[in-house]
């Protein structure tokens, strides 16, 4: 697999690339968050602690997705198909088979990227909407496995008993001991994807999103960087899966349905699609701000879609695209970066 022969791309794609100085800056704004959060859960009980770890566990599943909507462009509805997949190959692994949750995991980020490689195929053929189709109907239909397999899956009695990594001999079982095991993995899963996209493999899949025919008159192997974004951003979730399922110690096919799809996809756009951090803001809003708004009884969700909307009617481009707007005007930098 060669990187493409060219560096640039279309002028309207190296708009968007980082300066140099904010390569920098964003790898510290990693570092110092992924600090933060080893000590935020310090005081905030069991449960907050749970809230935490759900939202970067989620934050990773979003990455993924951001990869192949954002920067790609490729419109995907299968992402929590994906993380399913992720979780089921994970608990059946360490709970049946007697794996240990690191070969667990790289196998699930194998099966997931090996299922995106075929389902991404497609995406040579059909473009827009029709993508979106031919992901949600792979989305059904691994709902409906996981829903009626029960000799499998346990359907909707689900799998129970998933056991949490160790690391070194010390066990993980606790809340803040396994909280601080999800900032690691998360945090050298967005310096992966960090680096990845200031690579040139990053610059194609933008010159891909930006003009498919340019890139192809550059020498970008179109077709392949189309596959790539489509499974590297499928294994992203099977990620997730495998820490979502030792996070819950119980999963069943709910949290996979195509509806949970559809809010990791409101996840990217509400934080910022093709913004390397808009998936943590996104997560952030879809996991903790509704924790936060639950003083508000019944009507915490009415309110979580309003703030939402708002958002996105005051900025497109999501918080990340507001915050982007408000540090260029306070230093009068009209080029944005991302």
């Amino acid at each position: 697999m060669t990187a493409p022969a060219t560096h640039g791309a279309a002028t309207s794609a190296a708009r968007r690339l980082p300066l140099p100085g904010f390569v920098d800056g964003t790898l510290l704004t990693l570092v110092a968050a992924a600090v933060i959060l080893w000590f935020a859960p310090s005081g905030m009980g069991r449960y907050g602690t749970y809230v935490l770890s759900l939202w970067l566990v989620m934050s990773v599943a979003v990455m993924g997705l951001n990869l192949t909507l954002g920067y790609a462009g490729l419109k995907s509805l299968a992402q929590a198909a994906f993380m399913g997949i992720g979780a089921y190959a994970t608990a059946l692994l360490t709970s049946k088979v007697g794996l240990n949750w690191y070969a667990s995991f790289a196998i699930s980020g194998l099966i997931t990227f090996a299922v995106g490689l075929v389902l991404g195929f497609p995406a040579l053929r059909v473009k827009a909407h029709y993508l979106a189709f031919v992901t949600l109907a792979f989305s059904t239909l691994i709902w409906l496995v996981l829903r009626n397999e029960q000799w499998l899956t346990g359907g909707v009695f689900g799998l129970s008993n998933i056991p949490r990594p160790s690391f070194f001999g010390l066990k993980l079982d606790g809340a803040l001991a396994f909280h601080r095991f999800v900032v690691v993995v998360t945090f050298l899963l967005a310096v992966v994807l960090w680096w990845m996209i200031r690579s040139p493999w990053g610059r194609a899949f933008t010159a891909l999103r930006e003009n498919p025919i340019r890139a192809a008159s550059l020498g970008i192997d179109t077709r392949m960087y189309t596959l790539l974004a489509f499974a590297i951003g499928s294994a992203y979730a099977g990620f997730a899966g495998a820490l979502y399922a030792p996070l819950v110690e119980f999963i069943d096919p709910s949290p996979f349905s195509l509806s949970q799809s559809f809010f990791l996809l409101l996840m990217v756009v509400a934080g910022g699609a093709g913004y390397l951090l808009g998936p943590f803001i996104g997560a952030l809003l879809g996991v903790v701000l509704p924790e936060w708004l639950r003083f508000a009884g019944s009507l915490y969700l009415i309110i979580f879609a309003a703030i939402v909307m708002l958002l996105l009617i005051a900025c497109p481009q999501g918080m990340s695209g507001l915050l982007e707007r408000g540090w260029a005007k306070l230093t009068g930098n009209k080029e944005g970066v991302r």
